[in-house]
């Protein structure tokens, strides 16, 4: 029931908070020579942060020319590998629900609905972890290539030190640190599930009946054996009964043989 409620909803914030994500930072270039300053240096970025080619123009603080600049870095593959399985997963998680609720009986039928659904859970379970562990890595090279520090050192102008270069303002991250928060929540979702999908699948009825299977076997052949030790008991004690027969008739042979003797005499 938790994977029909917070599946596709964790998948919703998964991918819309990195999918849906748009920023930037603003620097500014006080020249030497004020008029050739700018104050207001707007660089803009958003998913799926191809960095490289995010271009803007700064001056150069050497008469009216401006120097092309551009990010470094390319974190699309990354990126749109974690949306991509947000959306599927999303998808999937409806179509599931709807299935579990409207087919139960279609679901269970020949044991197949149970068995693809275990298979796609673990699918799901490893390709969010492979996802989201690929796309922290890549939210931090967006972190340290968007970082306003390391975008002035790419300006000949801020190698001056007759000039001023300054961070008016830094690209905002909360959204994407969310999104990968979500990437390895619905990790633990799916890979949680894996039991319990796993329990409505034939294998684990039938791992059942192999482990009782034995147990029944043993538990008879240790009732037979009880049962043959009880009858040989008897038998035995019935043998030490019968064997005690002879050893009184002996007893009354050796003492008839005095009487004989006094006859004789």
């Amino acid at each position: 029931m938790c994977m029909v409620i917070f599946a596709p909803l964790f998948a919703i914030f998964a991918f819309a908070t990195c999918g849906g994500y748009s920023g930037g930072l603003r620097l500014s270039v006080d020249c030497a020579n004020k008029t050739e300053s700018d104050l207001s240096i707007d660089v803009a970025f958003a998913y799926p942060f191809r960095l490289h080619q995010v271009t803007f123009e700064v001056p150069t603080c050497e008469g009216k020319e401006r120097q092309k600049v551009s990010l470094i870095g390319d974190s699309s593959s990354s990126a749109e590998f974690f949306v991509t399985v947000a959306v599927f997963a999303f998808l999937y998680s409806l179509a599931a629900t709807v299935v579990y609720i409207f087919f139960q009986n279609k679901y269970r039928e020949n044991n197949r609905g149970p068995l693809i659904d275990f298979i796609v859970t673990v699918v799901f379970s490893f390709l969010w972890l492979v996802g989201s562990s690929a796309w922290a890595k890549g939210l931090s090279d967006v972190k340290v290539a968007t970082d306003p520090k390391e975008v002035l050192l790419l300006m000949s102008a801020c190698k001056q030190p007759s000039n001023k270069c300054t961070a008016v303002h830094s690209p905002v991250m909360s959204s994407l640190n969310t999104s990968v928060v979500f990437g390895f929540l619905n990790f633990i979702l799916w890979a949680g599930n894996i039991w319990f999908v796993f329990k409505e699948t034939g294998w684990h009825s039938s791992s059942q009946r192999y482990l009782s299977d034995p147990m029944e076997k043993h538990s008879s052949s240790y009732s037979q054996g009880g049962y043959n030790q009880d009858s040989y008991g008897s038998s035995s004690g019935y043998n030490q009964q019968a064997s005690l027969g002879p050893s009184s008739a002996e007893f009354g042979q050796q003492s008839a043989a005095p009487a004989s003797f006094t006859n004789q005499m």
